[in-house]
């Protein structure tokens, strides 16, 4: 397989380790060495081809491609198979709606949110229940992360530079959940914004830090959103 990628040769891991922290072509955290081997397993999993662009930032010149894509989410960590998934938040979060450019060089520190519904989810492990923001899962750690990695080193979205973001919050590192769609009495994300059920699909937001609300009295709805709102004030 012929990648555009340039190959750059290093003696050991530890030695690319400092060579992408020099460059700034990480998120802060180490990383897996993306080498051509690597890269091409992961492309197996797409019929796309590694040169066809998926989005594109006009506003910063950049066009992002399968290739680029496939070595963000090796470096991030993912498996293989979850390329597909990858691809298509990539593509989602370039869309004309989501506006890329706008929320990543805000002073705001928008981070991107990720939500997979659908069999992508079950088949790949998403969590989408207990601690579903924290850590423990690779499938969401590692895709959240890769879609961070993509925004840095495709999109430019470099801190001091066209990211711009005063505080930023922990979600700017990696930021994936799956929706729990086991509750039949309401309709999965993807289903109101028009997917069939069976169908699987990524959601992209642009959203500021969290925050943990808890209320362990009330189960009547009015009292629930009345403790919602105190606490929101």
């Amino acid at each position: 397989m012929n990648f555009s990628a340039r190959t750059i040769e290093v003696d050991d891991f530890l030695k690319a380790q400092e060579l992408y922290f020099s460059n700034g072509w990480t998120d802060g955290l180490p990383i897996v060495p993306p080498t051509s081997g690597l890269v091409a397993r992961s492309l197996n999993f797409t019929q796309k081809k590694p040169d066809e662009i998926i989005g594109r930032v006009p506003e910063r010149r950049r066009a992002i491609t399968v290739e680029k894509v496939a070595i963000n989410a090796v470096m991030a960590g993912c498996r293989p198979e979850y390329l597909p998934v990858v691809l298509a938040a990539v593509e989602a979060s370039c869309s004309r709606e989501s506006n890329p450019h706008g929320p990543t060089g805000s002073t705001g520190g928008a981070g991107l949110l990720l939500i997979v519904n659908g069999p992508p989810g079950r088949k790949l492990g998403f969590n989408s229940g207990g601690n579903v923001l924290g850590q423990g899962t690779r499938a969401n750690a590692t895709v959240g992360r890769a879609l961070r990695l993509v925004l840095m080193n495709c999109a430019g979205s470099i801190p001091g530079q066209a990211d711009r973001s005063t505080l930023g919050h922990a979600g700017k590192y990696s930021w994936c959940i799956a929706e729990d769609e086991s509750d039949t009495r309401w309709d999965p994300l993807h289903v109101t914004r028009g997917c069939l059920a069976p169908q699987g699909a990524v959601t992209t937001f642009w959203g500021l830090s969290t925050m943990q609300i808890s209320d362990h009295v009330n189960a009547n709805p009015d009292a629930i959103l009345k403790s919602l709102a105190v606490r929101l004030l």
